[in-house]
Formats: structure tokens, C-alpha cells, sequence
């Protein structure tokens, strides 16, 4: 009788898989920690470069903090803000969320450095007398303290799901540090109603119009009885007022630098570049459409790439635009350091303009995925008609808002044009069911029609809440911070 052999490898085959199990766990726990990880080398990163920039000038180490906090404040933009250009595109299916990620960071870093303002109000556009932080040090640490406050709230409201208006946190910022300096007398209160009364302008413009080009598409296109052929009469003049809002908006923000272009002359731009647009695309959208069946479904791929392509050019202006956010009091901070001046116009350092570009990208790479998702599905159902219709209504109330000279947030009015598409769905939903209800003699009943909320009200009323309350809570926060520094220092 033989001994049956004996598996002399069992203690090292159960540590083995011991091991391979606790491997597996380890990189279970450590997944949430990746992004965070990366964000602190970027950080750690800007601040060895800031050192070496700034090599032997005077309060070398201010210019290193505000450099670090400069690049967690970019960080933040790009995780919240980048969100309500990408979010519709990916909530419509038009926009993998890789490929969405990937043209934002190309056409945010490409606005930021192209078309950037080279130029940024260090007082934020007038909201503090630059009288009243005349003095060097307290001119420093009233925009590190705003820089700070405005960083850790739009982090806070990234985690919570809301995005917010960055210009409006740094508004708020320098408000607060500015009472905090100098008293409530430092404050431009004018100036502070504009943007109070720019909280109910932006969402409400916004949100109309979106409102109205998808009426509009609906009418013209949807219900059409030759769904193809108001298809291809419309779709191509659609994509033309698109591009020419985008060309007067970015011949005023990209051309500044080559010509100085006035608002007249920019939509003297748009036009002719709408008719361009309109003579190109009308033989590609015959050609797109061939084929098609006559319903509802087929319009959508119609739609598709061009809301890709509003989707770059609103990143490209978004770039544009708001990486002063990021870098303008950086830039102040370093102005007033090395040129020992607290002007209120400051040129911005190239690596400053890098800092702020490359911000923008890390953060939306790295923890912009939950807004864009947020943005794209979870207030409303979006396809690429309605998609459409708030990436156009975005590009046409920022110009008409530059027009009549208000001031409105790119925030706001992106995320007001996706509520606006989501309560005119309602609003035709409700009419239908009213008008098959009176037909069939059987009216809807109150629950059912509360069933049918098309926009998730927790998400609206949400949002609401932290707009109303960024400014007064990022200027309390600064407030406090200012004091912080200028009792440490």
C-alpha cells in the first residue's frame, strides 16, 4: 500500500494567496487615494518651480505659499467648473467620459495660454478701493487670504455636487479680507449689487433661452411631418448661430492681444463667420442624413458632432476666461512682491498663466468626473437636441451679457440653461398629457402628474443654495483667514 504524496508546498500555497488577497485589498483602499495623491505632487511640484523662479528675491517664501495655494485653487476649478461645459456632451451620450476629459484639457490649457488675459484686475474688478490695501503686507495677505477661502469652498462644493461660480468665490474673497483690512467703507457696495442681482440674471437668461431653442426645435423639427427635411433645412442654421456666437466671443477675448476689436466689430465677425459655417455644413448634414428614418431617433445623430465641437469651444473660452480666477491674485501676489506695488492692473507672469492652464486640466482629470455626471444626468435627462440647446444658449447669454454690460457667471448660466431645458420638458409634458387627458375625457391626476417631474428638485434646490451663499460664505471665511495671517506674520 503506498502513502498518497503529500503536497509539500500547502504553507507557502495558503500565504501566497494570503498575500495575493491583501494585495488586492491594498489596492482597493488605495484607489480613492490616487487622485488626491496626484493633486498633492502637482502641488509639491509648483511650489519646487516657484523656488527656483524666484530664487533669491525678497519674502521668497510668500511667493512660494501663494504658489501652492494658487495651484490647489486651479485644482479646484478644474474638478468644479469644467464640469458645465462637458457635463451636457457626456450626459447625452454625444461624449465618452475619457474623450470628454481629453479635449477639455486640451482646449481649457489651449484658451488659458492663448486667449488668457494677459492682464487681470488684482482688486477683482474694482469690489475693494485699492486705497484702502495701499500697504504692501496687508495688500498681500488680503489675496492670500482670498486665494485660500475661495479654494477650500469650491472644494467643499465639489464634494457636496454643487457647482458654483469660481468669479463669485473670489469675489467674495476679496470682499471679506478687504472688511476684514480695511472696513465695510473699503467695499465698492455698486459693484457688489451687480453681482447680487447677477445670482437671478444668469440662471434665468440662461435658462430662457435654452428653453426657447428647444421649443424652437421641437416645433420646426421634432413634430415636423418630414422629420429629415426640417432636419436639414434647420440643423444647418442652428450650428451657424452657434459658431458665430462663438467667434464674436472669442474675437473679443483671443484677438485682444494682435487687435483691439469692440462689440460692433466682433459680431460683424460672427456673422460672416454663421453664414460660412451655414454654406459648409448644410451639404454635410444632406449627406449625414441619407438613409434615416423618419422619427424622433435619427435627428439625434444629426446633433452629435456638433455638440462635441461646442463643447471644445466652450472649454477653449472657459480657459480663457476664468484661469484669472486661479491666477489672479497669485499674480498680485507676486507683483506686489517683487516690484513692491499694489497697482490695480498687473501683468501675469508666463509660469503663472502655466500654473493656472495646467490646474485646470489636473483637476478636471482628476476629480472632475462626479460633476460632469452630476451636470449631465442627474438634473435632467439630456439627448443631444437639448444638450445642444444649452451649449448654444450658453454662448449667446454670455455675448447679449456683454452687450448690455451685465455681469453674469459662465456657471450659472450653463447650469440655469440645463434647469431651463429640464422645466420646458415638464411644461410639454404636462400640456400633452392635459391634452390627451381632455380627449380621452380622463383627466391626470395630481399624484401621477407629480410623478412626472422631469428636473430632480433635491439637485435644484441644492445648487440654488450654494450660489446664494458662495460670496457670503467665502468672504466670512476670508475674513477670518486675513486675520489668521496678519496675527501670524
Amino acid at each position: 500500500m503506498t502513502d498518497r504524496p503529500v503536497n509539500q508546498w500547502k504553507t507557502l500555497d495558503k500565504d501566497l494567496n494570503r498575500i495575493s488577497h491583501l494585495e488586492q485589498a491594498t489596492q482597493y483602499v488605495a484607489r480613492p487615494l490616487i487622485a488626491p495623491g496626484i493633486g498633492l505632487a502637482f502641488i509639491v511640484i509648483v511650489a519646487i518651480v516657484a523656488a527656483v523662479l524666484t530664487g533669491g528675491t525678497q519674502d521668497q517664501l510668500i511667493v512660494i505659499s501663494a504658489a501652492v495655494f494658487g495651484a490647489y485653487m486651479a485644482l479646484n476649478i478644474g474638478a468644479n467648473d469644467v464640469a458645465n461645459n462637458m457635463g451636457p456632451a457626456v450626459g447625452a451620450n454625444a461624449l465618452t467620459m475619457g474623450g470628454a476629459i481629453a479635449i477639455a484639457a486640451v482646449f481649457e490649457t489651449a484658451g488659458a495660454l492663448l486667449a488668457g488675459g494677459d492682464v487681470v484686475s488684482t482688486i477683482s474688478g474694482g469690489i475693494v478701493s485699492p486705497e484702502s490695501l495701499a500697504d504692501q503686507t496687508t495688500f498681500i495677505w488680503a489675496m492670500m487670504a482670498a486665494l485660500i477661502s475661495a479654494a477650500l469652498w469650491i472644494n467643499l462644493a465639489t464634494w457636496m455636487g454643487a457647482p458654483v461660480s469660481t468669479t463669485h468665490s473670489v469675489v467674495g474673497g476679496v470682499m471679506g479680507a478687504g472688511i476684514a483690512a480695511a472696513g465695510l467703507a473699503a467695499v465698492n457696495w455698486p459693484t457688489m449689487g451687480q453681482i447680487a442681482a447677477s445670482w437671478v440674471i444668469s440662471p434665468v437668461l440662461g435658462g430662457a433661452v435654452a428653453a426657447l431653442f428647444l421649443a424652437f426645435i421641437k416645433a420646426k423639427v421634432e413634430q415636423a411631418e418630414d422629420k429629415i427635411a426640417a432636419a436639414r433645412l434647420w440643423v444647418p442654421i442652428l450650428i451657424a448661430i452657434m459658431a458665430g456666437a462663438f467667434a464674436a466671443y472669442l474675437s473679443i477675448k483671443g484677438l485682444k492681444k494682435i487687435v483691439s476689436i469692440n462689440l460692433p466689430m466682433a459680431l460683424l465677425i460672427g456673422l460672416g463667420v454663421g453664414v460660412l459655417t451655414q454654406i459648409i455644413t448644410k451639404p454635410l448634414i444632406r449627406r449625414q442624413s441619407e438613409g434615416l428614418e423618419n422619427r424622433k431617433k435619427s435627428l439625434k445623430k444629426l446633433f452629435g458632432w456638433p455638440l462635441v465641437a461646442s463643447a471644445a469651444l466652450l472649454s477653449f473660452a472657459h480657459g480663457a476666461n476664468d484661469v484669472a480666477n486661479a491666477v489672479g491674485p497669485l499674480a498680485a501676489i507676486v507683483h506686489a512682491v517683487q516690484d513692491f506695488d499694489t497697482s490695480s492692473k498687473v501683468q501675469i507672469p508666463l509660469w503663472v498663466m502655466v500654473v493656472g492652464a495646467a490646474g485646470l486640466s489636473f483637476g478636471l482629470m482628476l476629480f472632475g468626473p462626479k460633476l460632469i455626471r452630476m451636470v449631465g444626468s442627474q438634473i435632467t435627462k439630456l439627448n443631444p437636441m437639448r444638450a445642444y440647446c444649452v451649449a448654444l444658449s450658453a454662448a449667446i447669454t454670455v455675448i447679449v451679457a456683454s452687450w448690455l454690460g451685465l455681469p453674469v457667471s459662465s456657471t450659472h448660466i450653463a447650469v440655469g440653461a440645463i434647469f431651463g431645458v429640464g422645466f420646458y420638458r415638464e411644461f410639454h409634458a404636462e400640456r400633452r398629457a392635459r391634452k390627451l387627458g381632455i380627449l380621452k375625457g380622463k383627466p391626470v391626476a395630481v399624484e401621477e402628474r407629480r410623478r412626472r417631474k422631469l428636473v430632480r428638485r433635491s439637485h435644484f434646490l441644492t445648487i440654488v443654495a450654494a450660489w446664494v451663499i458662495t460670496v457670503p460664505a467665502t468672504a466670512t471665511l476670508s475674513a477670518v483667514v486675513y486675520i489668521c495671517l496678519s496675527k501670524l506674520a
